[in-house]
């Protein structure tokens, strides 16, 4: 398989895929419309259909999901009897957290030190770019030998499923041969990675309720049942001494037999402080692809500045639940409600509210698109040999079309390399990976609609 074409036409691209992406990331697109202007991501829609119309895409729409947000949609024809293809990316982005963390500005793309810089560069605006640039280097060499269908979510961050339904309710109109999925990441960069499994994941708000109102801690304090320390009681019973998560009824102990992350290197990706120790048991990837992890995203309680001496009414918390593979997540959820109920001091009450769920993804890598990937992959990165990892996080729309389109043959790939620090300040995209990937990408449409192994 030669790649001197292609890889020569993404190569030149590249000025035009930073302009591209820096108009992208400009948009504050944060699907929370009480916290970001609505107008933010319709206006990263708009900008996305208005690529896919340039490059001669048909059916261009901005589809209005369930859940209230926009995704765009639009179909490439290839030669008649080809196989299709569904690229998937999303547009919608984390918030940037503390703006003031930032080196630069979270919405301005900014180059240092090799890499580009800003909220969504990696995650996920990188990956329209990149299926872009790998359309356009088959177009400038011989055309798209496969009929392209594009589809860009607008709240694949929030979890709250709107393209999940959209797809159910319109059955055909994601349908196709292989699926790539550009929202993962090479274990390491320069390392050609496909992600095998990702986890599941549930979202649920918990309220504690124990009085009417705020009482003087003085007057009232050692008697009056304390809403915030029942919650923070709740909150401890979902870790064991080790930090492990343990979910009553729900197992940890399940191994991971693929590629290993070594646990120092994990260390410096994670960027943990000398001295402070790793949670959990078990290997690495063991704890972050493989066994259920819990995480509390965010509590409303009284800020330290302006505290004042009282004790509390009420308390929330919004907790985050990851499972892995064979583990089902509407029964990882119940299990989850039973275990905040029940672990409730003091009869308290307790209110839960079911916030985002999506299931768990196990991807057939013996299938011939794997193999193709695999071809590809290996001209991009030469001397390099495709690995399969896992990936903690979830992308909800894997099951739902593996439920849809059970002979679809799903990979994921993308530019979430742990330099990237996605979700976190701070974030970045390697434009080393952007080119090498649109490459790959470029390739495995070329392996794919041929059936060569």
């Amino acid at each position: 398989m030669s790649s001197q074409p292609v890889a020569a036409t993404v190569a030149s691209l590249m000025p035009r895929a930073k302009e591209e992406l820096a108009e992208l990331v400009a948009f504050r697109s944060v699907a929370d419309f009480d916290q970001f202007p609505r107008g933010e991501s319709e206006g990263a829609a708009r900008w996305i259909a208005d690529a896919l119309t340039a490059e001669g895409f048909q059916d261009v729409a901005l589809l209005d999901t369930p859940d209230g947000t926009q995704s765009v949609y639009g179909h490439l024809p290839g030669p008649e009897g080809a196989k299709t293809v569904l690229l998937y990316a999303h547009y919608d982005v984390q918030p940037p957290l503390d703006e003031a963390g930032w080196t630069t500005p979270p919405f301005e793309l900014t180059e240092r030190d090799g890499r580009w810089y800003g909220r969504g560069a990696a995650d996920c605006k990188g990956g329209v770019i990149m299926h872009l640039l790998a359309l356009r280097a088959l177009k400038a060499d011989g055309g798209v030998p496969v009929h392209v269908k594009v589809i860009v979510e607008g709240s694949e961050e929030q979890g709250t499923g709107g393209l999940e339904r959209y797809a159910e309710e319109h059955p055909e109109l994601l349908e196709a041969d292989a699926v790539v999925i550009g929202d993962a990441g090479n274990f390491r960069a320069g390392l050609p990675t496909v992600t095998s499994t990702l986890r599941g994941m549930t979202l649920v708000r918990v309220r504690i309720d124990t009085l009417e109102g705020n009482l003087h801690s003085g007057q009232f304090g050692g008697a009056a049942p304390d809403a915030l320390a029942a919650l923070v009681r709740v909150l401890d019973s979902l870790r064991a001494e080790d930090g492990s998560t343990t979910v009553d009824g729900l197992t940890d102990d399940t191994a991971w037999d693929g590629l290993q992350y070594d646990e120092e290197q994990f260390r410096k990706d994670a960027k943990v402080l000398d001295g402070v120790r790793l949670i959990g048991s078990g290997t690495v990837a063991d704890r972050i692809w493989a066994r259920p992890a819990v995480t509390v995203l965010g509590i409303d309680c009284p800020p330290v500045v302006g505290a004042t001496p009282s004790v509390q009414a009420s308390a929330r918390a919004l907790i985050s639940l990851r499972v892995p593979p064979g583990v089902d997540a509407a029964g990882a959820t119940k299990l989850l409600q039973a275990h905040l109920e029940a672990h409730t001091p003091w009869g308290a009450r307790v209110s839960i509210e079911q916030i985002g769920q999506g299931q768990a993804f196990r991807a057939d890598t013996t299938s011939p698109a794997y193999r193709a990937m695999a071809d590809a992959m290996a001209v991009a990165y030469p001397g390099q040999e495709m690995q399969y990892a896992g990936q903690g996080g979830s992308i909800p729309l894997c099951n739902t079309l593996a439920t849809l389109y059970p002979q679809a043959e799903i990979l994921l790939i993308g530019l979430s390399e742990p330099e990237a620090q996605i979700h976190a300040v701070n974030e970045s995209v390697s434009p080393d990976e952007l080119e090498r990937l649109s490459v790959a990408e470029a390739l495995f449409l070329r392996a794919y609609a041929s059936g060569a192994s």
